[in-house]
């Protein structure tokens, strides 16, 4: 009677009234009580699902030889590996792998270099949106309320001024468009291409009021002055005026200086003003003056970078190639030693894209070994030693091109062995060097204030005299100094030849 009883009134598994189960395999199993050991090892689990009883480390190790490409990411007996959104099997899909980086390939290392250069603008700029902000926010105040007003933006090289205030540009023209409000006129100016400080008026003249016929009896000032206060003259429509290198504007009494900023204190002026300059001590100097009349501009700093945001921007740059070609500590050591000496974001780029060149020098070089095919610690250690040889070097890049100049034409009166010149002989050699380049040259009077600005900074002392063209100059820094900061630039070579 015992032999006779039913699996099911046995308590046995259900699996033994599996549809499809044959006979032969439940007459096959002798008895009920046997071990748990025993019917485990004959369970048909064990050829159903073979994957659960694997080790983890085993199935990590050949997870892709299972999931990917024969069986497109499931087993081979038709069991799902896991959910899709697994991050883990994301990971070795094809579109997370990174296009190979080849350092022989004259097209990519091409790409690698544009990417850091100076000409090439990103698409935003990064570790600046507060400073744009306060910009943004300011000049869309005065379009709103049609007020004028006036901004000086200031800060070290290379801190992001002048691509900083161009993204405001570009983002006011699009915001006015959005709320069908009339975008600005806007004049851009870098004020070291002046050939008298006196000419920015002219240009803003030439600018919004292109149909006025400037006479003799009055200047491009007293015109602007003359719309900007009366009731009509100026149109509704507002102004946006850029002065880059606006420290160029200094002069003995400050005159031009101060009448650009009283423009926008006139009672119908609808002028912007934005200064850029790279003296912090600017708004110090002529603050007072300034505020005593009522022309007091909004000051916003730009701080030195830091070496987090130095590399946020480097790894920003380098994000559009899509490979990798710099080792992260590489990328890091250059953010430090950058950050330490100046915050100058130029500079960073420059010590990337040479060390760059040591890679590539190496490549080509059949007796290096060839350690790495990317830009290692060691490439990047050769570059900041070859930029870091003196701190003057970037005083001296930073510089504007006139005063760069200047610099040039020192350079080429000491070779002859002088130990000193007066300001004549340099101006003579100045303008030599402007019409071998074909530059316009400045006048006396800018060119004695630029030579007074170098030695404020260090670079040249200057003596006192009655007239300005006999006064002594002596040169206070190496020649080789100045040589090295132009080195790999050809118009400042050919200035030097």
């Amino acid at each position: 009677m015992t032999m006779n009883r039913s699996p099911a009134s046995l308590g046995g598994s259900p699996a033994a009234k599996v549809p499809g189960e044959t006979k032969t395999r439940v007459d096959s199993t002798p008895s009920r009580k046997r071990s748990r050991s025993d019917r485990a090892s004959e369970s048909p689990i064990k050829d159903q699902q073979p994957a659960k009883r694997r080790s983890p480390r085993r199935w990590n190790g050949d997870r892709e030889e299972n999931c990917i490409g024969k069986h497109n990411g499931s087993l081979a007996n038709g069991k799902q590996l896991g959910s899709p959104k697994s991050p883990r099997k994301r990971l070795f899909g094809p579109s997370n792998q990174k296009p190979m980086w080849n350092p022989r390939d004259p097209a990519q290392m091409q790409a690698a270099k544009q990417a850091l250069h100076l000409a090439t603008p990103p698409a935003n700029v990064v570790c600046r949106e507060v400073e744009q902000k306060k910009v943004i926010d300011f000049c869309k105040a005065c379009i709103q309320q049609s007020k004028a007003g006036s901004l000086y933006v200031c800060g070290c090289p290379g801190t992001g001024k002048t691509l900083s205030i161009g993204k405001v540009q570009e983002h006011l023209l699009v915001w006015s468009k959005e709320e069908e409000i009339q975008s600005p006129d806007i004049l851009t100016i870098n004020c070291t291409s002046l050939t008298s400080t006196t000419e920015i008026f002219g240009k803003m003249l030439v600018k919004f009021r292109p149909s006025s016929k400037i006479t003799k009896n009055f200047s491009p000032l007293q015109h602007l002055q003359k719309i900007f206060s009366q009731k009509g003259q100026s149109s509704g429509r507002m102004m946006l005026i850029v002065a880059d290198e606006m420290d160029y504007l200094i002069t003995k009494d400050s005159s031009v200086l101060h009448d650009l900023f009283m423009l926008t204190t006139l009672p119908f002026s609808r002028c912007i003003l934005i200064g850029i300059a790279n003296a912090i001590d600017l708004a110090d100097r002529f603050l007072p003056k300034l505020e005593s009349l009522n022309c007091k501009p909004v000051v916003i700093t730009f701080r030195a970078y830091s070496k987090d945001q130095i590399l946020k921007i480097l790894q920003q740059r380098l994000m559009v190639l899509g490979c990798d070609i710099f080792q992260s500590a590489a990328l890091e050591f250059c953010a430090r030693k950058v950050a330490a000496a100046s915050g100058d974001i130029r500079r960073a780029l420059d010590i990337c894209r040479s060390a760059i060149e040591v890679l590539e020098a190496e490549l080509k070089d059949p007796t290096e070994e060839k350690e790495t095919e990317i830009v290692s610690f060691d490439h990047m250690d050769i570059a900041i030693s070859k930029s870091c040889k003196s701190p003057l070097v970037n005083i001296i890049r930073s510089l504007p091109q006139h005063q760069q100049v200047i610099m040039c034409s020192l350079v080429r009166l000491f070779r002859q062995h002088k130990n000193s010149t007066t300001l004549g002989e340099l101006k003579r050699s100045y303008l030599d060097i402007c019409k071998s380049t074909q530059i316009r040259p400045i006048g006396m009077t800018e060119f004695a204030d630029m030579c007074r600005a170098l030695a404020d900074q260090g670079l040249l002392e200057l003596g006192n005299s009655r007239k300005d063209r006999s006064k002594k100059i002596k040169l206070k820094v190496d020649v080789s100094d100045i040589t090295f900061a132009f080195k790999g630039i050809r118009f400042f070579q050919n200035c030097l030849e």
